[in-house]
This record gives structure tokens, C-alpha cells and sequence, in this order.
């Protein structure tokens, strides 16, 4: 039996306050990165299953950078064992002012054509399927977007057609929770939820492929 989950705290999310890069870097690593390795080996098994194939966990390193510290830190979860960008992927993770849960397609990913004709194709679907107060955004890199009421049927096109047709464009869609929201302190309860999360959005990642 997997120990519980201790849930998040404010002081992890007021890691993202910290100046300086090796500060932020090692407050990450020391506070948020062993929480985000739990839920890598919680939530992997749930999403194999979920997914019907091997989904592998990838925390973010943050690897690449030299002067600029990370604003926001992730878990990716993928079918690839060695990474997930180029994949469709599902994503837990913190910016200084809230958690995400969602699915996600970035721009390294040659399936974004594929995810946004599907999706064009299945608006009725989506609409039907994905609750209004999921959140899209077509940039990663930064915090919150539109949710899918206040998009609406011709907003979500838009993001849909500009996948399609940008190269920087990405895709993503889910749910924020504030950072003072209590279920983020009961930790089985935010595995919970991160999980049916997951399922909502599962119709998305089958669209990509």
C-alpha cells in the first residue's frame, strides 16, 4: 500500500518568489521536486491503465537554464520512457499563484495537426464531454488561459485552427486550483481529483493519434 500523499503547502508554491536561479533551483529540488516523484509513482500505473499503454513519468529539470529561474515546475506524464515533448501528454504542476491538472500539446509534438483536425471535427464532443470551467491556454509558459464557457464554440475553433496552422502553437486543457484551495493540503483528496481530471480529459489525448 502506497503511503498518502502529504498534499502542498504555501511554502511551495512561495518557492517561485525566491531570486536567483541556484536559490529557486535548489528550493525546487528540496521542497517540490520529491512531492512531484509521489505523484509520478501514484498516478503512472492509474494512467497505463487510463491510457490502455506504458505512461511514464518526467519531472521537469529545468536543465537548459543559465540566468532566468523557472517560474512554473511539472510532471508530465507519457508514453515515451525517455521523454515527452513530442508526445500528447497529461501535466501536474505549480506556478507561483496556482496548481494545473491537464492534458497538453506542445510544440515539439508532430501530432498537433492531428489533435487539432480531430478536435475541429469534434467540437459537439468536446463541448458535451469537457465542463465549462476547464481551462484552455495555447501557450504553456504562461499561467491560466480562458476556460471553455468563456471561449465558447468559435473561441475554441480559433485555438483549434491556430494549432493547425502555427508552428509555435500549442494546446492544453484542464483545471486550476488556487493555492489556497484546502484540498490541496488533504493530499489523497488532490490525487483524487488529479485523477478524474485525467479521465475527463483522456477523449482529448485519444484525438491526438
Amino acid at each position: 500500500m502506497a503511503r498518502p500523499f502529504a498534499g502542498f503547502a504555501p511554502e511551495d508554491f512561495d518557492v517561485f518568489a525566491i531570486p536567483g536561479l541556484e536559490p529557486r533551483m535548489d528550493a525546487l529540488i528540496a521542497r517540490v521536486r520529491p512531492k512531484l516523484n509521489e505523484l509520478g509513482e501514484r498516478l503512472s500505473p492509474f494512467l497505463t491503465e487510463l491510457c490502455g499503454e506504458p505512461m511514464f513519468p518526467h519531472v521537469a529539470k529545468h536543465a537548459r537554464r543559465t540566468i532566468n529561474p523557472p517560474n512554473d515546475t511539472w510532471i508530465a506524464f507519457a508514453p515515451g520512457k525517455r521523454g515527452y515533448k513530442m508526445f500528447p501528454h497529461f501535466q501536474i504542476g505549480l506556478f507561483g499563484s496556482h496548481l494545473f491538472v491537464q492534458f497538453a500539446i506542445i510544440y515539439e509534438s508532430d501530432n498537433k495537426s492531428v489533435f487539432a483536425e480531430h478536435a475541429l471535427q469534434q467540437l459537439d464532443d468536446i463541448e458535451t464531454h469537457i465542463p465549462g470551467h476547464y481551462v484552455w491556454s495555447g501557450n504553456h509558459m504562461v499561467p491560466g488561459g480562458d476556460t471553455q464557457a468563456e471561449l465558447g464554440r468559435d473561441g475554441l475553433a480559433k485555438l483549434l485552427e491556430r494549432l493547425r496552422a502555427v508552428k509555435a502553437s500549442e494546446a492544453l486543457c484542464g483545471i486550476t486550483i488556487d493555492r489556497a484551495d484546502p484540498i490541496l493540503r488533504d493530499g489523497e483528496a488532490f490525487v483524487a481529483k488529479a485523477a478524474d481530471t485525467f479521465r475527463t480529459v483522456l477523449p482529448l489525448y485519444k484525438m491526438s493519434f
